[in-house]
């Protein structure tokens, strides 16, 4: 554990440096968060593997947003094997952003935060997140807004699929399995040498939708989730 926190103290102290330096470019950054995947997968031992029959990715110039379920810290680094060659940055909750280094190159490296217990900061942080889809980012995040005790996909949050809908985004959902076998949600258990899989689904269109339409939205985007993770019947 003490090493993993170093490999993403390192990261965040060189994207702080070459910000500081004027330096830092989106590529750099793309290739650090590949370069910090890989070490991380290599020093638990992880296996990964990547499940998309569509051969579905973002594709440039449309607001792209994943979706993703959320069982376990290392959710992150699994999404990152699913389509390495995008800009794709975290949508963090604050209370990562306020931790001196580790905000620090968060910020450094355009990944925004969302302040989940104020409604009105959030919705100015989801402002932050259209400006940086319109830009090119990719953006992941986890509809469910936390990680699932149980592991089992819980109820979506509302406020990703109003920031696609006025973006005009794609919605690529991904199902993660195996990632709490890794690190159980809620503990400080860590396991090795596991297999875990990224399923990859089919785009969904949320430029087709309206803002009253958004819980059609959510509920299809759900459907779809629960089929990537294997919890459909």
């Amino acid at each position: 554990m003490l090493a993993s926190l170093y490999l993403i103290g390192w990261t965040c102290i060189l994207a702080m440096f070459h910000a500081m330096r004027g330096t830092i470019t989106r590529q750099w950054v793309d290739n650090r968060i590949q370069i910090w995947t890989k070490q991380m997968l290599r020093l638990w031992g992880i296996t990964c593997k990547v499940i998309n029959p569509g051969k579905v990715a973002p594709k440039k110039g449309v607001p792209t947003i994943i979706m993703c379920n959320h069982s376990s810290l290392f959710d992150i680094p699994l999404s990152f094997c699913a389509f390495p060659n995008a800009s794709m940055r975290m949508l963090a909750k604050k209370e990562l952003a306020n931790l001196p280094i580790m905000g620090g190159g968060m910020r450094a490296a355009d990944f925004p935060s969302i302040d989940r217990k104020n409604r009105k900061q959030a919705i100015k942080d989801l402002e932050v997140v259209q400006e940086l889809l319109k830009s090119g980012i990719v953006m992941w995040l986890a509809p469910e807004g936390t990680r699932s005790d149980s592991g089992k996909l819980g109820k979506f949050k509302k406020g990703g699929f109003i920031t696609a809908i006025q973006t005009g985004a794609t919605i690529i959902p991904i199902g993660i399995r195996g990632a709490s076998d890794i690190i159980p949600a809620r503990t400080f258990r860590f396991y090795t040498h596991k297999t875990a899989s990224v399923h990859v689904g089919e785009p969904v269109d949320a430029s087709k939708y309206t803002l009253e339409d958004k819980d059609k939205l959510s509920d299809e985007v759900h459907a779809s989730m629960k089929q990537l993770v294997g919890e459909a019947p």
